[in-house]
């Protein structure tokens, strides 16, 4: 147990700026950015005036393939290289819906790829938040961590007097600073490219991130967020969908958050575990396996994003372990998301439609939520409603393969989106994270008509839905 006040630790405040070194100078990192993105956004624009004098489409193809393996390297060096916020726009962009397979291929690997902070700087850390040594708390901390990622290193421990491990989550030293100044970056490279190329609020995107962003550098609020999904799932159902860690209260801090220990293994290692158990990862108890981790998965999210408006939002495979019989953990809170009533509602008007095929009901849905659209293409309605699926469900329209922004074919470049509410990034990068694993795990299905029900359900209670058949939808 820890002391009501903590002791006092010294820290020597140098010794920690010179082993982060380069991650502390912010100009840098500006200057490293902008050379590296206009290097590769050059570099797809006179590509794009060689390729139109080649009039074979199987030349273009195979030009164009080339062209991603190029840019898929420099966005690797550039995401590996500086980390940070970075690895975050990896796991965003490298979902094979969303990027050229070549990007996919090679960002896919950056998941939880932050390099570790080095342990006596972390030693230093933890001790200052705890207000003591860690001889002191734990029986045993294993100095190698289990992950690293943007904000924060994980190590198992062994409290004093426990017979359980724990994950001791610390924050690296430093961090707040590095990441605001690469979203600052980002937020004037979106100004410009939805200024030229992409007909979409980028902007707008890039300021909700930063402000989630900022959230995760809080782990008591994380702490919070963390009992409250918790309490909802377990309290919503009779077994819970996702398994949520218990939280350790009393080792909180702003900067380190002790939580118990989940055994499982990550999702991305899936296909490997199970060949490992003698089963055929292309067979059918695999798939059976794989169908129920999603169902579990999205289950979760149905509830907490249309029953509860409060969910997590980043479940990207590094926060995802499958333990045994096939349960799903969800792990990492720091992202959470407060939807506001009028968009839970706006946007369970829009699963409806969607899982409906009502493309009138999804113009409607959005106006309610706020997203304006500068359409002036013939079948306006039906690029709109091609537009919402791409958008907002995790099966793909028929002829779909991936958003492809940039072509002139794309529903985002006939429809146009003028402006794109902040507020609802977050559940628009849920789904398509959703969406990259349930395409990693080889299932096409729609979590729209997985959501019905509790769409449905929202829209009763707000006295929406006229329909005596809704009830109450428990597990």
């Amino acid at each position: 147990m820890l002391p009501p006040f903590p002791v006092p630790i010294a820290i020597d405040i140098n010794a920690i700026k010179d082993k982060l070194s380069f991650q502390l100078r912010p100009w840098q990192r500006s200057f490293q950015f902008w050379v590296r993105a206009i290097d590769i956004y050059t570099g797809y624009k006179v590509f794009q005036v060689r390729v139109n004098f080649v009039k074979d489409v199987q030349k273009q193809e195979a030009m164009w393939e080339r062209q991603h393996e190029l840019a898929a390297d420099k966005i690797f060096a550039l995401c590996s290289d500086l980390g940070g916020f970075f690895l975050k726009i990896a796991q965003i962009v490298g979902k094979p819906d969303l990027a050229p397979a070549a990007w996919v291929k090679r960002l896919v690997t950056l998941c939880d790829r932050a390099p570790p902070t080095p342990f006596d700087v972390m030693k230093l850390v933890l001790e200052s938040e705890l207000g003591q040594g860690i001889d002191n708390v734990f029986e045993r901390f294993d100095v190698e961590p289990l992950g690293s990622a943007s904000i924060a290193q994980v190590h198992r421990a062994r409290l004093k007097g426990d017979t359980s491990d724990v994950v001791v989550k610390v924050q690296h030293p430093g961090i707040q600073d590095l990441m605001m100044t690469d979203i600052h970056n980002l937020q004037a490279f979106a100004l410009y490219m939805q200024k030229t190329d992409i007909k979409f609020d980028l902007y707008s995107v890039t300021k909700e991130m930063e402000k989630q962003i900022g959230y995760e550098f809080d782990f008591m609020r994380e702490a919070d967020a963390m009992e409250r999904i918790r309490k909802f799932l377990y309290k919503n159902n009779r077994k819970t969908p996702v398994l949520v860690p218990r939280l350790i209260r009393d080792m909180v801090t702003r900067r380190v958050l002790v939580m118990e220990y989940i055994d499982g293994v990550p999702i991305m290692n899936l296909g490997d575990e199970i060949a490992k158990r003698g089963i055929n990862p292309r067979g059918k108890v695999a798939a059976a396996a794989k169908q129920k981790i999603l169902q579990n998965l999205t289950l979760a999210y149905g509830q907490m994003i249309l029953k509860s408006g409060f969910f997590h939002a980043d479940p990207h495979p590094g926060n995802i372990l499958i333990c045994k019989s096939s349960e799903v953990a969800l792990l990492d809170y720091g992202q959470v998301k407060d939807l506001p009533e009028q968009l839970r509602l706006g946007y369970a008007n829009l699963v409806l439609a969607i899982a409906n095929g009502d493309p009138l009901r999804a113009a409607e849905s959005y106006r309610e939520l706020g997203i304006e659209t500068l359409s002036s293409c013939e079948n306006g309605l039906q690029e709109l409603f091609k537009l919402a699926e791409t958008m907002f469900d995790t099966k793909l329209p028929p002829g779909v393969v991936m958003l492809q922004p940039f072509s002139d074919e794309s529903s985002i470049k006939k429809v146009a989106v003028k402006s794109f509410p902040e507020e609802l990034f977050s559940v628009l990068r849920t789904v398509h994270l959703l969406r990259g694993l349930s395409v990693g795990l080889g299932i096409n299905y729609s979590c729209a008509e997985q959501w019905r029900p509790f769409a449905e359900e929202a829209l009763s209670q707000a006295g929406r839905l006229k329909d005596k058949n809704v009830k109450t939808r428990g597990r």
